[in-house]
Formats: C-alpha cells, structure tokens, sequence
C-alpha cells in the first residue's frame, strides 16, 4: 500500500474510533436520561461509525486486490463491523436503544485494541501463497469485466462467516451482562431506575439466547471451511493448529449451550454464564493463540 493510501485508510480508521467512543457515550447517556433525541443522535453516530469502519476495509480492499482479512488488524475491523451491523439490526427489530450502552461499548473497545496493534500490522502486504485460493468460477466471471482480481477464495469465506459468528457471540456477551445485571435486582427486589429503564431479564435472555442461535451456524461454516482451505493449503484438512484447537473447544461451548438450552430447558443465569465463558474463549482463540501460541496461523 502506499504511503498516501495508508495514511488515507488510517484516516478512516481514526474517524471510526471517534465515532464509535461518541456512539458509545450516547448510548450510555440515553440509558441514564432516556431523552429521544439522545437516543436517535446515539443511532445515527452508530450509523456514521459502521460508514467510516466500511471505508476502511473498501480502501484496503482497493488497494491490495484481495478482501481485506488477510491480517489482525483487518479482521479486528471486520468483527466491529459485523458486530455494529448486528447490533443496529437488533435495535430496529426490538426497539430498545439501552443495549447499545453495553454492545457498543464492545465494539468501541475492539476498536481501541485494534488500534494498539503494531504498525506494521497496518501495512497492507501480499497475501501469503497459502492465502492464495481463489475460486475459479469467479475469476472466470469476472475476468470479463476485468476486476479478476478481486474474486473471492475459500480464505474471504472462512474468515468472513466465522467473524459474524464471532461478532454475534460478542453481542450476547453483551445482553448476557445486561441479563446478569437485571436478574441481580429483580431477585433482590430492589427498585433502581437506571436498572428498571433496561429490558427485563427474561427479554434479555431471550435476546442472548437468539445471537448466539444466529452466530452458531456462521462458526460452524467458518470451521468447515477452514478445513477445506487447510486441506488446499496445507495438504491435511485438520491438523490440530492451536487455532483449530481452540476454534473447536469455543464450538463445543457453544454447542453446549444451545444443547442445554433446547433439550435441558435451560434459562436464565446457568446460559448467562456460559454465553460469558464462550466470549471468554473467544477471545482466547483470537488474540491469546495469535500472540502465545505460535502455529500455522501466526501470518495471520
């Protein structure tokens, strides 16, 4: 990437953190003074942030010829991208804006620790030959066209399909705090009005419950198709990578909590906290293996 395009792409990025900081802080404001017009500022800054975050990945994107997951740096950017999206989908479906005190929140802390990775983490590189899987189908499409070079691979699959689940898992994270925090209240009896202006703890369950019932089967993709990619790559379709380990044991998790949920009839404070241990191994498998547990991934 060039220095000017970089700078460019950074610029984008410092716009995003901005937004994301003021959209975080209106949220917040909106659950203590539950005003309209700081609720709708809250959504539009929450709008303006995802704008600013997609120009980022659109300028790499343009810059390098591939899909803009090729790195850390990236990928962090495409996980608070997704997570905004599911975020705003969930508000305009449910109508309650206090959720975006805690979600956004989230999604203003991954920015700032994307925002804390080394430099060159910013750079935008060649991919890696085992990046380097295109699918022919597509090439051939577009090759007409003559944007061949941005068709999509088995990488740009797997890595997107598995930060949407990671983006709805953080999601739940969020409402499973939120659920915690209500529950504690309701069972005490005790009236507070910031805690009775959220959505009541059953409502809250429900909600953690569907995020991770909707991020579930995009993990699930993600892991299949990084075994196919594995197998083009590598020659082995599972290899027991660090990363495939514990891409595998926060599966299990998860697996366990819809499993407890849908035939133990689970609820409530046991699914709380396994929803807090699956993001927990979340994040884990993201940043732990990446900078601890050396592998096949570390290019990533």
């Amino acid at each position: 990437m060039t220095e000017a395009k970089l700078i460019m792409s950074l610029m984008f990025f410092t716009m995003a953190t901005a937004f994301y900081l003021l959209t975080a802080l209106c949220y917040m404001l909106y659950w203590f003074v539950k005003r309209e017009w700081v609720g709708r500022a809250a959504t539009a800054f929450a709008y303006i942030a995802t704008l600013s975050v997609t120009m980022v990945l659109v300028s790499r994107a343009g810059e390098s010829g591939h899909a803009p997951f090729s790195n850390l740096y990236e990928s962090m950017v495409l996980f608070i991208w997704a997570m905004t999206i599911g975020y705003l989908a969930m508000e305009k479906r449910y109508k309650t804006k206090e959720l975006g005190a805690f979600v956004m929140t989230i999604a203003f802390l991954a920015i700032v620790a994307a925002s804390l990775l080394p430099y060159r983490f910013k750079s935008v590189e060649p991919l890696n030959p085992a990046l380097q899987s295109k699918w022919k189908w597509m090439v051939h499409l577009l090759t007409p066209l003559g944007v061949q070079k941005y068709a999509l691979g088995w990488l740009d699959f797997h890595v997107f399909t598995t930060f949407v689940g990671y983006a709805a898992f953080a999601i739940s994270f969020g409402l499973s705090l939120m659920f915690l925090l209500r529950e504690g209240f309701e069972l005490r009896g005790i009236k507070n009005l910031l805690i009775d202006r959220l959505p009541d703890s059953r409502t809250l369950d429900e909600l953690s419950y569907r995020a991770i019932a909707w991020g579930f089967p995009f993990l699930t993709v993600g892991i299949v198709s990084g075994a196919v990619w594995a197998n083009y790559a590598w020659g082995t379709y599972w290899g027991w990578d660090p990363k495939e380990t514990w891409s595998l044991i926060t599966w299990f998790i998860y697996a366990a909590y819809l499993h407890a949920r849908v035939t133990r009839g689970w609820r409530g404070r046991r699914t709380a906290y396994i929803s807090a241990i699956g993001f927990l191994a979340v994040i884990f498998l993201y940043w732990g293996v990446s900078f601890i547990l050396p592998g096949l991934h570390a290019y990533a």
